[in-house]
């Protein structure tokens, strides 16, 4: 008959059952076990060894895994990165105390969305756990986004017929976590798992209408959410709280440092779906750990606050002229005082992340050198406001004095911590050593009782030295026999009979003393109570601080964000950036623009292009020209100098005017979605039909290559169709680049009065081809495929064999066309094969024969006009 489960394992089993879906951690003395399924996995994931101890229910051998509760958070962080979701399981009683079994109980769930430990948070960036809800009537989605390390929460909303608009709020934020209830529909979980977000559902009760505002209001001690900006947002507000619900429930906290929430409403800001995301690689690039992106290059801030704050402003740039403009004239300030915004950035660079400290502050997770650093930050704040010092008669501006007035000098917080705690405290509070002497009596007196012990310990062994006569004897101590004296074999003759021995060593004896006794246990009594009294004083100043939560969150939002001005300005300084017009209008005119994050890999030196667009005039450029000639490139580059200048940040330009876009639509590059059964073209006809239906007279469209997917015929008409429909929206459209290989398309120039063809000059040498990456106005009909697919290493056979059948079809469209008016007016600057053939025309041999350095101004003038006269 086997025998029934430990106690200790009965506790395993019930909170096993209490936390499904969890692996548990669970504490035996200086270990985090984990047994049975659970070890398998993390011996798996974590490749640590897999033992086994005692019996499963079944009577088989038990799996068991664990780690030193030393290492834990990094073990449990990796984990937690690969989407497991873990339960702490801690001993909650003294085991000295205990009677039976040591009390354990779950302290905390950890999961993708709530890590709030800074040793597990990988990065500096917003970690949010998302939370979502379906309206009543099904056609909106509710959504919620918690950081729970900083206390930021928002709310916002989309269409739930249009799966596209989650995934750009997904692709958007880039939430570890999402929260659904239980019923919601299936599509909503796949869409998100395929965004890589880990889904956990969750009682449908805590999204409902009246649990949420419960919740919500009581979080915020407000009677009503009116004041939040949510009124109207009823998917939104239950989001929210299903999410904060299930925030407090896994970390066991009340999490008091949320302490106000947002509403994101998209006619705020611009719209900026995942494909143009990706697209334009404004947070992140294509190609896997690829940093070619524009928050890569905008990105020289000093803290942690202020690059959180700058991807925010990248990924929803405003639509409001005052509040650009706002973010554009505290940018010049600082542009135009380099000595001052050298010396604001140097004082940044030694901020911590306050933000988040703030949050473990709240939650009480926070450390000595937490705090220390927090002081070490809050100090500086003085020098922040004196390098922002209006010099001269310029004034501040309104976005960077409101900054600097919203950041408090916290005397209070910083003359708590400076009294309390040593300037170099250890890691953990039980080690010991963190309060500073003077600051606690009690605390004080005990580190008396303890030194002086110590001290008595050492006066004693010379007394006993010189009593017994025994020069080596020495007293030492270890945790399994305490204080005891130890004498060498050689000396054991010397041993008076008052000696008690304790323990035989194979070079000695080692004993004790009922006096040594004593004072051991009030040296042990003494440290003892050191260290609770140490955890209890630290847990006092991390309650009084708690207070000041909500003032440290505002200052370190007015520190990114001036952290951000700097840097924009220092970006701007650095690489040759302008201040843009902003206009409400529906122009956009751009001088010798760059595309800022292909300038910075470029050793020989970026091109520079205009753009001129106008809903009412120039509305759609028709490009056309080689593949490789920067075509790309330059659409790509126009949107990011439109979301630069609408963020508030200068752009890569000689001059700029931007009417404010509210939209940017992309359909760049081609893939295939196999995982759902769509092909390349599939994919492309998906997007292109969001871009139709959703596009306004304010947007901003990039087209490349619509209709390749399909035959040319097909393509073509479509093609065509897409040109008009976009050019047919009264008396103006939204403002639309559209490069295209479908050279026939160009003759539409003659049919939409709003569209001009343009195209990419090259300059052919022989069998070479030079790409000039210089936009200029016209069409071209050529596109050098077999040029690049020499280039990119195709075999010689096959690149000239194409050659062949290419002109064998030249000739045969030349013939057929002969007599026709040409519908071309592209630039080629052609170096004929072989130098410059032999001629018998008078007028080229007379062209040829001048020498316009001999000739004088008027001379070359009157030598013109004859050679136009014979010419003609």
């Amino acid at each position: 008959m086997s025998k029934g489960p430990t106690p200790a394992m009965r506790q395993f089993y019930d909170m096993k059952a209490q936390y499904p879906g969890c692996v548990l951690f669970f504490q035996m003395g200086d270990f985090y076990e984990t047994f049975g399924e659970d070890a398998e996995l993390v011996a798996r994931e974590l490749d640590i060894t897999l033992t086994s101890r005692g019996r499963t229910m079944e009577g088989e051998r038990m799996p068991l895994a664990g780690v030193p509760i030393h290492a834990g958070e990094a073990y449990i962080a990796r984990l937690v990165k690969k989407g497991y979701r873990v339960a702490v399981c801690d001993q909650v009683e003294d085991p000295k105390k205990a009677k039976g079994v040591v009390k354990r109980d779950v302290v905390r769930v950890i999961t993708p969305g709530t890590v709030i430990d800074s040793a597990m948070l990988h990065t500096a960036g917003q970690s949010y756990l998302m939370g979502l809800s379906v309206s009543k009537k099904g056609k909106r989605l509710g959504l919620a986004f918690l950081d729970i390390t900083t206390g930021e929460f928002f709310i916002t909303s989309c269409r739930s017929e249009d799966a596209a608009d989650l995934t750009s709020a997904v692709d958007r934020h880039m939430p570890s976590e999402c929260v659904v209830p239980e019923d919601s529909p299936g599509w909503i979980p796949r869409i998100l798992k395929e965004r890589g977000v880990v889904v956990t559902s969750y009682d449908p009760y805590h999204f409902t209408r009246d649990a949420s505002i419960n919740l919500l209001c009581s979080q915020f001690s407000v009677a009503s959410l009116e004041g939040f900006g949510c009124a109207g947002m009823e998917e939104g507000v239950c989001a929210a709280g299903g999410c904060l619900a299930y925030a407090k429930e896994t970390q066991k906290s009340e999490l008091s440092h949320i302490r106000t929430i947002s509403a994101m409403v998209p006619s705020g800001t611009m719209v900026l779906d995942s494909i143009t995301l990706r697209n334009l690689e404004l947070v992140r690039g294509i190609r896997e750990g690829s940093d070619s992106t524009l928050l890569a290059v905008l990105d020289r801030t000093r803290t942690a606050m202020g690059g959180r704050q700058l991807r925010s402003d990248i990924i929803a740039p405003l639509i409001d002229k005052a509040g650009i403009e706002e973010r554009l004239d505290a940018l010049e300030y600082l542009f135009n005082e380099p000595m001052q915004r050298t010396s604001l950035r140097e004082s940044l660079h030694r901020f911590s992340d306050i933000e988040r400290i703030a949050g473990r502050i709240s939650y009480g997770n926070a450390g000595p050198r937490d705090l220390v650093t927090l002081r070490d930050s809050l100090v500086r704040i003085p020098v922040i406001r004196g390098a922002c010092i209006p010099r001269g008669d310029t004034p501040l501006p309104d976005a960077l004095a409101s900054c600097i007035e919203g950041m408090s000098t916290h005397d209070t917080i910083v003359s708590l911590i400076a009294s309390a705690l040593t300037d170099e405290p250890p890691v953990l509070v039980k080690t010991g050593g963190v309060i500073r002497d003077g600051y606690d009596p009690r605390l004080d007196e005990l580190r008396s009782i303890s030194h002086s012990g110590k001290d008595w310990i050492a006066g004693f062994q010379q007394e006993e030295r010189e009593r017994t006569g025994i020069k080596s004897l020495k007293i030492a101590y270890n945790k399994v026999f305490g204080y005891y004296i130890e004498v060498t074999k050689a000396n054991l003759h010397l041993v008076p009979p008052d000696y008690i021995r304790k323990q035989t060593m194979s070079n000695g004896e080692r004993y004790t003393l009922p006096v040594l006794q004593e004072m051991e246990a009030k040296i042990s009594n003494a440290e003892e109570h050191l260290t609770a009294m140490e955890a209890e004083i630290f847990s006092e100043i991390i309650t009084a601080l708690n207070e000041h939560v909500s003032a440290l969150q505002e200052t370190a939002r007015n520190i990114g964000r001036i952290d951000v001005f700097a840097s924009l300005a220092e970006v701007a300084a650095l690489y040759g950036y302008v201040r843009p017009i902003i206009e409400d209008s529906g122009r956009l005119l751009i001088s010798d623009g760059r595309h800022p994050v292909v300038e910075r890999s470029l050793e020989s030196g970026f091109v520079p292009n205009d753009a001129e667009l106008d809903t009412g005039g120039t509305q759609i450029l028709i490009i056309t020209g080689a593949n490789m000639a920067g075509k790309s490139t330059y659409m790509r580059e126009v949107a990011l100098i439109c979301i630069m200048a609408q963020m508030g940040c200068f752009v890569p330009a000689d001059q700029a005017v931007i009417g404010i876009t509210d939209r940017i639509f992309t359909r760049v590059g081609a893939f295939d979605d196999l995982a759902s059964g769509q092909s390349t073209f599939m994919v492309e006809m998906i997007e292109l039909a969001n871009i139709l239906n959703n596009v306004t007279d304010r947007s901003l469209v990039i087209l490349d290559e619509i209709g390749r997917g399909t035959s040319t015929l097909d393509g073509y008409s479509i093609a065509r169709a897409v040109l008009e429909y976009l050019h047919g929206r009264g008396k103006s459209g939204p403002r639309t680049l559209f490069a295209t290989h479908f050279h026939e398309i160009v003759e539409v120039e003659s049919d939409l009065k709003r569209a001009k063809n343009y195209h990419f000059a090259v300059r052919e040498t022989g069998s070479d081809v030079i790409f000039l990456r210089k936009l200029i106005p016209g069409a071209t009909d050529r596109s050098y495929g077999i040029h690049v697919a020499r280039l990119a290493g195709v075999p010689k056979p096959v690149s000239a064999r194409a050659e062949d059948i290419l002109s064998i079809e030249r000739t045969r469209v030349m013939s057929t066309e002969r007599g026709k008016t040409p519908r071309y007016t592209q630039m080629l600057l052609i170096d004929a094969p072989g130098g410059v053939k032999e001629t018998t025309d008078p007028v080229l041999i007379e062209l040829r024969n001048l020498d316009p350095d001999s000739m004088t101004p008027r001379e070359a003038l009157a030598k013109l006009y004859e050679l136009q006269k014979k010419a003609q």
